[in-house]
């Protein structure tokens, strides 16, 4: 089973600077908007075994494109998922901040270096956010019917999905980098969970989601599709 990851596109948050958080309200900006269209040439058309998206109305915005454009024409009958457990960190009394202003906080070199340990005021811990993540993960990637598992979500979820799908300590997982409208794809066909792409902005995606699939764990890197 594949897993796409979408990250949501650029948010009138992410313009203004601000750790939006759960707050209501937050639209894509009018980047955003283009990414979104532009997400639908991206992903193309490929067989899809379910779709969760985050409740928070920027992830819906961003992957409403490709649903209406490739997904529904498709598969009238299909019905994406909104699942609270890939929604965004609860931050508590950060959200709605500068992130200039939070960069401040003595508490951030908690989030930048130990972030297992960070639990935001009134809000959750990041190690929680990950649990919450990869049983949405897992459920995902366990169903039997044919097709990839498409996430969409936030940047801080998907590096955590990442990070426990490379097996890494979540104190690591500030050493990957999500954009916005970013396609990361991870392959859950073996024991071991392995990354086919990583934070991709740019490129047309549609010919790996239907290339077969790699079984095996090759040696010398692996001898291309």
């Amino acid at each position: 089973m594949r897993l796409v990851l979408i990250r949501h596109a650029h948010s009138e948050a992410n313009a203004a600077g601000i750790l939006s958080g759960r707050l209501p309200n937050v639209h894509l900006s009018d980047k955003g908007l283009e990414q979104s269209e532009h997400l639908v040439v991206r992903l193309g058309n490929f067989p899809v075994s379910n779709l969760r998206i985050s409740p928070m109305e920027r992830c819906f915005e961003t992957i409403s494109p490709w649903i209406n454009s490739i997904v529904l024409p498709n598969n009238p009958r299909f019905e994406p998922v909104i699942d609270q457990e890939l929604t965004e960190v609860d931050y508590g009394s950060w959200s709605g901040k500068k992130l200039a202003v939070l960069s401040k906080n003595k508490l951030w070199k908690t989030v930048q270096e130990a972030p297992s340990r960070m639990y935001f005021p009134k809000g959750e811990g990041i190690a929680q956010m990950q649990s919450r993540a990869m049983t949405s993960v897992h459920e995902a990637v366990s169903t039997k019917a044919k097709g990839a598992a498409v996430i969409v979500s936030h940047g801080d979820v998907i590096k955590s999905i990442v990070a426990s799908a490379l097996g890494m300590h979540l104190d690591e997982f500030q050493r990957i980098v999500i954009d916005p409208a970013s396609i990361s794809i991870l392959d859950f066909s073996t024991t071991k969970p392995r990354v086919l792409l990583l934070n991709d902005s740019r490129s047309v995606v549609t010919e790996l989601l239907v290339a077969p699939k790699r079984a095996k764990n090759l040696l010398g890197g692996g001898s291309g599709r």
